[in-house]
């Protein structure tokens, strides 16, 4: 028996070892999600040794055993916050049924209250986003918060850069906490003048060691500023130049995003320091960070975070619930539309029982295989009755839904079990009337720069692409 016989069975025999090893893991992990448990059932039966080692990067949640930490840290701070009780909405007054039911469910699966005396700033374009934030942050007098999934060092990273730096020598106190794999780009030499200012500078890892370190799977993909503890941002955008339209591979940027004054800033605050307590073990808990709001408007909203670390999948049960309670119309847009089967279904029976249901996702994206994913779902939905628009003049990144022109949602996350399962998210529920017409109009308005899906049309394509649009399906629980 030559070298690379033996070779050949020492290999053979450890992949069925870690074959029979993860297959329990599997089945105890997976629980929630059974697709993804046959997905990985299969991949690590027919792929012995690759199978095992996709599981081991992309398929444990590493996050789980850090669970207790992080509920002790969330206990620690919300002891700090001001009493909110005169901003919350009381479920008991006069509301429309959508309202009570959104706001009821979103307080039990997100653990926070709709709070009243908000205002809230739509926006659109994003210039406009990035003309927002300047003036909030060059205003700032106390501390400034940032937490990014993206941070380029581009012209309009290292813009933003320049500016926390100015008012960190100004005596601002800031933290800056950004995503170790969506912002890999950004490298020593372009965060040392930050260090030097005094800046605290952290990145977001799934856990301190090193075993947790190495899962690429589990991303903070909030994007999130607090300055003051007055003034909030949260939505679709990150910081680089292709948001502003530089990319001539995108072209025009197509995005929204919330500027935020009032009760739910101190919600915000409570979501990044729950982060920075997991990303660097320091707990915020200075109630100078915390300030009493103070009442800007009447607008009624409610901040709700979820992640990995929440086994009720807060954003899955908030998309299922809100999509079910759509009495007239509903409208979604998403850069990403790869959802798990429970959304698919709850979107094709919200069609069926007359809902007019409009999903607007991106014709232009960042990674080809995710578009053929998304369309190896467009036959059951368009059969159902769902209207589907591809936007075509550059990249739609917008995460939002409207239903019934009464309650309207805008954050981080998309429409896919990414978002749902394994990516820290953070959005805003908005229970007004005002906004979601405004969320709307801009909808409306985007569909004219949409070629809508032609059912017809569609099921003639060829065999080829239905081949590689249900190939790539299969890889849904982790795109």
């Amino acid at each position: 028996m030559n070298a690379s016989q033996i070779l050949l069975g020492v290999a053979t025999v450890l992949g069925y070892l870690l074959t029979l090893t993860l297959l329990p893991v599997v089945l105890l992990t997976k629980k929630q999600q059974s697709v993804s448990t046959v997905a990985w059932v299969m991949a690590i039966i027919t792929m012995p040794i690759f199978g095992g080692i996709l599981f081991l990067i992309f398929g444990i949640n590493r996050v789980g055993r850090r669970l207790r930490s992080r509920q002790e840290a969330a206990a620690l701070i919300s002891r700090t916050l001001p009493r909110l009780a005169s901003h919350h909405q009381l479920t008991t007054e006069p509301m429309s049924p959508i309202h009570r039911a959104m706001m009821q469910l979103a307080h039990r699966v997100g653990g926070t209250r709709p709070t009243i005396g908000n205002q809230v700033m739509l926006l659109t374009e994003t210039p406009e986003v990035f003309r927002e934030i300047e003036l909030a942050l060059e205003a700032a007098e106390t501390s400034i918060h940032l937490e990014y999934y993206i941070w380029q060092p581009d012209r309009i990273g290292t813009k933003v850069r320049d500016i926390l730096v100015k008012k960190a020598r100004q005596g601002v106190k800031i933290r800056f906490l950004f995503d170790s794999l969506g912002s890999m780009r950004l490298t020593h030499h372009f965060l040392k003048p930050m260090r030097d200012a005094g800046i605290e500078v952290a990145t977001f890892v799934p856990g301190q060691t090193f075993r947790e370190r190495w899962s690429i799977n589990l991303r903070s993909h909030r994007k999130i500023i607090v300055v003051d503890g007055r003034v909030g941002f949260t939505g679709g955008m990150n910081i680089g130049d292709e948001y502003l339209g530089r990319d001539p591979h995108f072209g025009y940027w197509r995005d929204t995003h919330l500027r935020l004054e009032g009760p739910t800033v101190l919600q915000l605050q409570d979501v990044f320091a729950l982060d920075w307590k997991y990303a660097t073990g320091d707990d915020l808990t200075d109630p100078d960070l915390f300030p009493t709001p103070s009442t800007r408007a009447n607008v009624v909203a409610q901040v709700i975070a979820g992640g990995p670390d929440d086994a009720d999948g807060p954003f899955h049960r908030l998309l299922f619930a809100a999509i079910n309670e759509a009495r007239s119309h509903l409208q979604l847009a998403t850069c990403y539309f790869v959802p798990p089967p429970s959304l698919v279904s709850a979107l094709e029976c919200a069609a069926l029982r007359g809902v007019r249901v409009r999903i607007l996702v991106s014709g232009k994206v960042v990674y080809w295989y995710t578009r053929q994913a998304a369309r190896s779902y467009y036959d059951s939905l368009l059969a159902a009755g769902v209207e589907i628009y591809e936007y075509n003049r550059g990249q739609q990144h917008s995460k939002i839904l409207t239903i019934d022109r009464e309650w309207s949602f805008v954050g981080t996350p998309n429409f896919d079990a990414r978002s749902v399962f394994l990516n820290f998210e953070v959005g805003v529920a908005l229970y007004d009337l005002s906004l979601a017409e405004q969320l709307e109009a801009a909808f409306e308005a985007d569909l004219k720069d949409s070629d809508r899906i032609d059912e017809a049309v569609f099921q003639q394509r060829g065999l080829w692409p239905r081949v590689l649009e249900n190939f790539c399906r299969m890889f849904s629980p982790i795109l």
